[in-house]
């Protein structure tokens, strides 16, 4: 895709995953499988740009991929890491940084946190991680789902274990594209009840079905895809041993994965507490993806910046 016919989006911010219209989401998709392919064609395409990283969390993906993005596309890239709006008030963060930066990557322990960033920003800020949402992520996720199968409608997706901010994302990117989505998690881990009611409006559209409850077999059911995460995320650490109480029979181990499909791929978003949330034997199987995954970050956040920049 040439540089000048690659459109801008319509939303301003990618805070959450909805801020990309379904139109706007097949692009990128596309957009990225070509700038994987083509990487040199696009070393121009951020040049003379600049993007702030913000992160309160620590990261190994998310942080690499978009400081490997940004040079990559020809901009450069300058990192933050500690809490934001502490030392003074966000308002004035966001209003700062937009005078010296073409963009803003916030990785944040707080949705608001991030929107009240966008609120005072004049430059796009994206939502490289939060508590309610992992945007990134699951462009990430959908990119190489469809590398793996060739598509996406009519494929089903079960999510095995936390109803966070992974799978809600997942969850609404997988049904606005034609996929089903299974979530099966522990009584008291349910996703958001506003984010439940957007996925029910999204499968009406869509055409795909929607199944959250607690049993493992009927999620795994027919799925091509099986996706875990870890029990206790970062700011979690306090819950972890309830936490590992109550997922515990929802460890993807390779009895679960064997519920699913014979060609299912397992996904994880890492990093991955081997041995907790799924085993070695998982992890290493031959249908595991998880790398691929991690690869395709780089290439989704590319294409991302391209449409947003």
């Amino acid at each position: 895709m040439p540089l000048k016919e690659i459109p801008k989006t319509a939303s301003p911010d990618f805070l959450r995953d909805l801020d990309l219209t379904d139109d706007e989401l097949l692009t990128l998709l596309d957009l990225a499988d070509d700038v994987k392919r083509r990487p040199r064609e696009y070393a121009h395409a951020l040049e003379g740009k600049s993007i702030a990283l913000l992160f309160e969390k620590p990261s190994l993906r998310t942080k690499l991929t978009f400081e490997q993005a940004i040079r990559q596309l020809g901009g450069d890239a300058a990192f933050l890491e500690g809490p934001i709006g502490v030392r003074e008030p966000l308002k004035d963060v966001a209003r700062n940084l937009e005078r010296w930066f073409n963009g803003l990557v916030a990785r944040v322990f707080a949705q608001q946190t991030v929107e009240e960033l966008a609120r005072w920003s004049r430059v796009p800020v994206i939502n490289g991680l939060s508590d309610a949402f992992h945007p990134c992520q699951a462009l990430a996720d959908v990119l190489t789902i469809r590398e793996h199968f060739g598509r996406l409608k009519g494929l089903k997706v079960a999510f095995v274990g936390d109803g966070n901010n992974v799978a809600q994302s997942l969850m609404l990117t997988s049904l606005r594209l034609g996929m089903d989505f299974a979530l099966a998690c522990p009584e008291g881990y349910l996703p958001i009840p506003e984010v439940v009611s957007q996925a029910e409006g999204l499968a009406a559209v869509s055409g795909a079905s929607l199944e959250i409850g607690h049993a493992t077999e009927p999620a795994l059911a027919g799925a091509h895809t099986v996706y875990t995460d870890v029990w206790a995320s970062m700011g979690q650490e306090q819950e972890a041993v309830i936490r590992r109480k109550a997922f515990q029979r929802y460890q993807v181990n390779e009895d679960l994965f064997a519920m699913a499909r014979p060609d299912a791929i397992f996904m994880h978003c890492l990093p991955a507490k081997r041995g907790e949330e799924t085993t070695d034997g998982v992890m290493e199987h031959k249908r595991s993806v998880v790398f691929d995954q991690a690869e395709n970050r780089l290439h989704a956040q590319k294409a991302l910046l391209m449409m947003m920049l």
